[in-house]
């Protein structure tokens, strides 16, 4: 065997062994200085087209995903069907399609106001980040997506973005449906303790109104 087999095989055990996609710099701190990485990934890429697993590129980082025709077979059944919020779908496209973008420009986009919450929903899912500021009059923060976001989809870049609606087809968007979900039942949960505590300040102030009839009374 040839120190560029020694190499490819090198390479390969590294990415399988990985649980976090791997840049070509960090790849290249294990072998030797001489090492041509760029050019085993591309060979390791073309070894594994067409097999049960793929060697994939997100974000300038490689990882092994299985075959997209496949992905069935590891994708797990769900009770109740979850869905993302209208605008949290609508939201994420805006970030993803536009970026880097305000909330304001999310807001003239969609034509309605943008919850503070559909921002932290997606942020919380990992799949969106502040990206600076606006050198704008009041520097707004502005919005675009992640390298978990490309992972996550397996997009090499966003060039490669697929139909939003294929993406809810295919359950992928099932973490931002739990952060939403678990965010309302915080609100929730926060709404009817603030109810709670005006009915108990009616109360009070009920009680308050009955003496001061009495004392006149007197």
């Amino acid at each position: 065997m040839n120190s560029r087999d020694e190499h490819v095989r090198m390479v390969e055990a590294l990415l399988f062994a990985t649980t976090e996609p791997l840049p070509v710099s960090e790849i290249a701190t294990r072998l030797p200085d001489d090492a041509d990485v760029e050019g085993y990934l591309q060979e390791l890429k073309e070894h594994y087209k067409g097999r049960g697993v793929q060697l994939a590129e997100a974000g300038g980082r490689w990882f092994f995903r299985t075959s997209p025709d496949l992905s069935f077979l590891l994708r797990k059944e769900v009770e109740s069907q979850r869905r993302l919020s209208r605008a949290g779908v609508e939201t994420l496209a805006i970030i993803a399609y536009h970026q880097p973008v305000t909330r304001a420009e999310i807001e003239e986009i969609r034509g309605v106001a943008v919850s503070k919450g559909t921002l932290d929903v997606l942020m919380e899912a990992g799949w969106v980040r502040p990206k600076g500021r606006r050198q704008t009059p009041g520097k707004p923060v502005t919005y675009g997506t992640s390298e978990d976001f490309l992972v996550h989809f397996g997009l090499e870049n966003l060039d490669d973005l697929p139909g939003f609606e294929e993406l809810k087809a295919a359950g992928l968007l099932d973490s931002v449906d739990k952060a939403l979900a678990r965010m309302e039942k915080e609100m929730a949960a926060t709404a009817k303790e603030a109810e709670a505590a005006k009915e108990q300040e009616l109360e009070l102030e009920a009680g308050d109104d009955g003496e001061e009839g009495e004392d006149e009374k007197e």
